[in-house]
């Protein structure tokens, strides 16, 4: 849902934006690491803790086998990700290692993890030095959190956008929207103006990611990581990608607003936040590299 989350915490620790990183929603998993490990810990600030002890975010954490990650309550946000150097012995589903829940496939036998299920790493690491006799050790270097309180989600026009009526079109700016309790990963569901069309012969086209329709009874969803590839309903907006991590970390009664944008703004946003992703990445890289054995 976060990708820029999830690839933040990958970035920490050196290794390939799309490495499987674990997703949890709270309340989370309780989670044993049998070997060694260095994670990184990015997104929602669930308040973690390691053997009871308090760890950063947006560190990356050397860990001791047998240590226990937990996380006690929600500070802000709606999903974290873990991040792992030893990598995970999963096999990638349509080049993504990501789990799709309703297709049933992907990531760990397509579906969530259950109580006591046992995911393998890829490659074993030599972190002693770095522990001593600690449980584990925060690294010397950190990101900036990137969980933003904004409540302005840029958009760009969709392709039914002047299919509103005018007085429709101001209102999707000036007005809240509240996300639905029966949002899911599919697609939030907003509660707020009614919106008018004056045209309704609409084809069946493809959507994505982001993309905002109007449904029959003329409320909004806005389509999430899970979406459908098309759809019947009037396409009036896209939120851009550099927005898209805001919106996953918001939780069902959060209110924003829509505010357009232009299309170079927004190619310049998400051109800013993969610029920023791969300079973290490369340094860490060097740093881990002159820090752990990996074989």
């Amino acid at each position: 849902m976060d990708r820029f989350s999830a690839q933040l915490a990958n970035a920490l620790l050196g290794i390939e934006p799309d490495a499987p990183v674990l997703e949890l929603h709270f309340p989370s998993a309780q989670i044993l690491f049998e070997s060694q490990t260095v994670i990184a810990i990015c997104g929602a600030d669930f308040d973690p803790i390691i053997n009871q002890e308090s760890v950063p975010m947006h560190h990356p954490i050397a860990i001791a086998e047998n240590s226990l990650l937990q996380f006690r309550q929600m500070k802000k946000g709606a999903r974290v990700y873990v991040a792992i150097l030893n990598g995970l012995q999963l096999e990638p589903w349509k080049g993504s290692y990501s789990t799709n829940l309703k297709a049933g496939a992907g990531g760990f036998q397509g579906r969530a993890l259950r109580k006591y299920d046992q995911i393998f790493f890829s490659r074993q690491i030599n972190i002693s030095k770095l522990l001593g006799e600690k449980c584990f050790s925060v690294l010397p270097w950190k990101a900036l959190d990137t969980i933003e309180h904004r409540e302005a989600i840029e958009f760009v026009i969709g392709s039914e956008w002047h299919s509103l009526d005018a007085e429709s079109r101001k209102e999707f700016e000036q007005h809240w929207f509240q996300i639905g309790r029966d949002s899911d990963r599919m697609g939030y569901k907003l509660k707020g103006p009614v919106l008018k069309l004056t045209e309704t012969d609409i084809l069946s086209s493809g959507v994505g990611f982001g993309t905002v329709q109007l449904l029959p009874d003329r409320s909004l969803i806005v389509l999430m990581a899970d979406h459908q590839t098309t759809g019947g309903y009037p396409r009036i907006a896209h939120v851009i990608s550099a927005h898209l991590p805001i919106l996953a970390q918001k939780n069902p009664g959060d209110v924003f607003m829509f505010k357009m944008t232009d299309l170079e703004t927004a190619e310049e946003k998400i051109s800013r936040q993969q610029k920023y992703l791969e300079e973290i990445r490369i340094a860490c890289k060097f740093r881990i590299e002159n820090l752990v054995h990996v074989s």
